[in-house]
């Protein structure tokens, strides 16, 4: 059974055990030897295809391009054989924690792949290019690297479900960190002084604000996850070598509780699998069928839907106004509730899009979908009749779907709402909807064959037919890889794909 731990900041004359702080008690989860249950190393195997596929799509796209000149310009450190860069060559190997970074940057730079939404939100699938860097790195085979991604996921989706960063303004890589460096541990099979040093470590550097995804959003919002899973794999590496950590990181007078978060009279309830339960957190993530923020998931499935039926909305001309009734969180970090003029700006950049549900809505209503390049293109975001409806689109706050996205029901909790158009008439068309298509509640749940679907139309236009193949063979029989073949679970570009982008030079 799940165990759920009170959490608190502790005066410095308040004496608290090791044993009871949170750091050793994730340290814990992540010794414990429990077998992996068959339909969570399935999902593994679906997320690390996920991965893949969106890693793919963003091969030669600037932010990429540069973490991998940054990897590439760094031999592979002694300890080990190194880690692959996403679509290099093979035997084109780096130190660990820059594996992880430009591999990170790949998976991320899209923001595509999937998602657990709770007290905070996340990309939990951010966990596997680390661990699977280490697991490159030291000849770990395909059952450890199963064990440690499940760990990952556990551990950054139990912090999810209790404790929120983005109501304080923090990052929510700072969940990141932790749960990376205890699937590290994992995988490496680390006793729990060890990962406890590792977690308090990534923890105590990997907390920033949140402006990375406010305003004017930067290339920093795809390396920001990255540089979490960077930090942990240094972290574990700094704890190996018998160094000590901040403690307690969390729950200390001046620990990350009372002076980043609800301070001196916080209180949280973190649940995490009691000695000898299953790791299933991975179960309850779900992916993205559409390349943009997850709370606009729902909404693109609707508007296109509303498109099809009711073509005349796509003409700004027929419609007086828009208002999508939803979430707090929606609101107010894709919405017209953030404040932020950039999210009706057409010459803003595809981070600041990706975060604009107005945007967002106006595109899938007119275009009937959603594609991860055409649907953020300048001239897309530029068009005359497009600018014109996005103007007439607004978000309101509506606490029921609050309630809902925040339930802890899974049968309940939504990440939609409700829509309100009115025409240039005066009459009304209203519609909602809670879960996205792909959602496992939703009209067209994804299983393995979407998985290697989406896969193929990402890849396709950049691997050769036989390196999609390879891979699939390879991340399909995950369970039972031979370290070799782990070594080899990466993507390889086709030739002349990455020279067609120069590497920029900096520093190194």
């Amino acid at each position: 059974m799940t165990v759920v731990h009170p959490v608190r900041m502790y005066r410095s004359d308040e004496p608290l055990p090791r044993e009871e702080q949170l750091a050793w008690k994730i340290a814990e989860v992540a010794a414990d030897p429990v077998a992996v249950e068959q339909d969570v190393v399935d999902m593994v195997i679906n997320r690390v295809i996920d991965n893949a596929a969106v890693a793919a799509a963003s091969l030669t796209r600037g932010p990429v391009v540069s973490a991998r000149a940054q990897a590439l310009d760094h031999p592979v450190s002694r300890g080990g054989a190194g880690g692959t860069v996403f679509g290099c060559a093979l035997e084109a190997r780096t130190s660990p924690e820059w594996a992880a970074w430009a591999n990170g940057v790949a998976v991320r730079e899209l923001d595509y792949h999937d998602t657990f939404l709770a007290a905070e939100y996340s990309h939990p699938g951010d966990n596997i290019p680390p661990i699977l860097a280490v697991a490159q790195h030291v000849g770990a085979d395909g059952a450890a690297l199963v064990r440690g991604i499940a760990t990952g996921y556990e551990i950054q989706m139990d912090l999810v479900r209790a404790i929120s960063l983005h109501k304080h303004k923090i990052d929510h890589v700072a969940h990141l960190g932790p749960s990376a460096a205890a699937g590290i541990g994992t995988l490496l099979g680390l006793d729990p002084e060890v990962i406890y040093q590792a977690v308090s470590q990534a923890l105590h550097t990997t907390t920033a604000t949140r402006q990375s995804r406010k305003g004017e959003i930067s290339t920093w919002k795809a390396h920001a996850p990255a540089f979490a899973g960077k930090m942990a794999v240094e972290a574990v590496d700094r704890a190996l070598r018998g160094q000590t950590s901040p403690s307690p990181i969390y729950e200390g007078e001046d620990g990350v509780i009372a002076w980043l978060l609800d301070g001196p009279e916080g209180r949280y309830e973190v649940p995490l699998p009691a000695p000898g339960e299953p790791k299933r957190a991975i179960l309850d993530s779900y992916t993205k069928e559409h390349s943009a923020e997850y709370q606009a998931q729902a909404w693109i499935d609707l508007a296109r839907r509303l498109g099809a039926a009711h073509p005349e909305l796509r003409d700004p001309a027929n419609v007086r106004s828009i208002v999508l009734h939803t979430s707090h969180h929606t609101h107010v970090v894709i919405g017209s509730g953030s404040g932020d003029p950039q999210k009706y700006d057409p010459t803003a950049s595809r981070e600041t899009l990706d975060h604009s549900i107005p945007y967002i809505f106006t595109v899938a209503l007119q275009d009937g979908g959603w594609h991860h390049v055409h649907s953020y293109a300048p001239d897309r975001a530029a068009r005359a009749d497009t600018v014109a409806l996005w103007q007439k689109v607004t978000t309101a706050l509506d606490e029921e779907w609050t309630r809902r996205y925040h339930s802890e029901d899974p049968d309940e909790k939504a990440f939609g709402g409700r829509v309100e158009i009115t025409l240039a008439d005066g009459s009304t068309l209203v519609d909602e909807i809670a879960v996205a298509d792909a959602h496992p509640l939703g009209a067209r749940p994804f299983t393995r064959p979407d998985y290697i679907a989406k896969f193929r139309l990402l890849a396709e236009p950049v691997l050769s037919p036989e390196e999609i193949d390879r891979f699939l063979d390879l991340a399909e029989r995950l369970p039972t890889l031979t370290a070799a073949e782990v070594a080899e679970l990466s993507i390889v570009a086709r030739p002349g794909v990455l020279d067609a982008t120069p590497l920029p030079k900096g520093l190194f």
